[in-house]
């Protein structure tokens, strides 16, 4: 009798809920099985899902092959369909106790093959929390799930449901408890991060949770949090930005494009004009600050000029670390019904250009930190980040999940040498 096996597919949430999964599985007992934890975020990813699932059905062909996730939510039946597939379950599903109970059950007559409700339905916050996912220094809380917005390139809010939040005292218990197993480092993770707290009582901001965690943790020596709306963010959170040395000064920014046409078509809420000035007023307010943001390539009506507005956000904004994704026509938005698609060859052609602005921008601030002292969390015995959120290799070993201190001599493989 084998523990089951997981694969991940796709998001840092999708990691996290993955860790969830296997402590429900283990406490109901199921065994010799294979979880596949999906993305669907774009076309190819469903594609590679599929590739997945054969070759793990080859390896183990006396498993039962179980396949949930955001693809599994928004494509049920394309998996329920594969030869290689028992069961299909929701992203609801995934996180009941129940589900779990019945897969470790036999399968004949006791569990339904496909367990898929209606995710807009929906309303209790995100419920299981695990107390440490990540490296022995840095844990991973997820405080929000869903979106409200319907940008007309996504398909996650219809794999994810609508906006539900984490209330601010579970989340503050549940990193007290992670500051006493010993971690350095907590990251806030959520769908639409920025939406937090839109359903709760009074309706606080994400600032408001950012504030109350680092007053009432004292001892959590590092505070970070992940992609935001850079429109969203609220004045406590740019308080927290400029005061608080705790939050570390790496925001990644969900901006998509640099053209405003291309902006609107998106259904985003910001301009051009809103990104660059919410860098430069958090540049003034903490100055060490790096940013990363998602740019899609090739949109659909994108012209090279709209494009290269893109390509010029990338230094008008002084971004280090791009996530550069090459547009992906998702069936049931309504980007993929516009006519004019951009030739294959040319999204392909626009996201090495955006590939390589990146690359230039991660070298000037590599370069930048040569003989600066950082604060580094070791992940490993011979790497860590800095606060920025750049790798440091070390020759010799540190104190794995400690927070050393060092100088950086040295750049090789866009990562610093300390």
């Amino acid at each position: 009798m084998n523990p089951p096996k997981f694969t991940t597919l796709g998001c840092r949430l999708n990691a996290y809920e993955t860790e969830a999964m296997r402590e429900l599985s283990q406490q109901a007992g199921l065994t010799d099985a294979v979880i596949v934890n999906t993305c669907a975020v774009t076309a190819e990813a469903v594609r590679k899902a599929r590739q997945e699932i054969r070759k793990l059905r080859r390896e183990n062909p006396n498993a039962r092959l179980i396949v949930t996730g955001c693809a599994a939510q928004t494509e049920p039946q394309t998996f329920a369909e594969m030869e290689e597939v028992d069961a299909v379950i929701g992203n609801t599903e995934k996180m009941r106790p129940e589900t779990w109970k019945g897969m470790a059950a036999d399968f004949i007559g006791e569990t339904e093959a496909m367990q898929v409700d209606d995710i807009m339905s929906v309303t209790e916050t995100a419920g299981h929390l695990i107390d440490g996912f990540g490296t022995r220094s840095r844990a991973y809380v997820q405080v929000q799930n869903g979106c409200d917005h319907r940008c007309t390139f996504c398909i996650i809010p219809y794999g994810r449901g609508n906006s539900r939040s984490v209330p601010a005292g579970v989340v503050v218990d549940q990193i007290k408890r992670l500051v006493d197993r010993g971690y350095n480092e907590v990251v806030l993770t959520g769908v639409d991060l920025t939406s937090w707290g839109a359903g709760l009582p009074a309706s606080p901001k994400l600032g408001d949770l950012v504030m109350r965690i680092l007053k009432l943790v004292p001892d959590l020596p590092r505070l970070r949090i992940s992609s935001i709306d850079s429109i969203e963010v609220d004045e406590n959170l740019m308080q927290a930005i400029a005061t608080e040395s705790r939050l570390m000064p790496h925001l990644h920014l969900s901006l998509q494009h640099g053209d405003d046409l291309i902006l609107k078509r998106m259904k985003r809420r910001h301009l051009r004009d809103d990104a660059i000035r919410f860098t430069e007023e958090a540049r003034k307010l903490r100055p060490e600050i790096t940013f990363g943001a998602d740019i899609i390539a090739g949109f659909p009506t994108e012209t090279e000029a709209h494009f290269e507005n893109s390509l010029k956000l990338v230094t008008d904004c002084d971004l280090t670390w791009l996530h550069v994704f090459p547009y992906s026509k998702r069936e049931g938005t309504p980007a993929a019904r516009i006519p004019q698609q951009v030739n294959g060859k040319v999204i392909k052609e626009r996201a090495a250009r955006l590939r390589e602005a990146g690359d230039t921008q991660v070298a000037r601030h590599l370069a930048a930190q040569l003989g600066k002292t950082h604060h580094i969390l070791m992940e490993n015995s011979h790497m860590g980040r800095t606060e920025q959120f750049t790798e440091v290799t070390f020759a010799n070993a540190q104190p794995e999940g400690q927070i050393v201190t060092a100088a950086i001599t040295g750049v090789r493989d866009q990562q610093l040498v300390a």
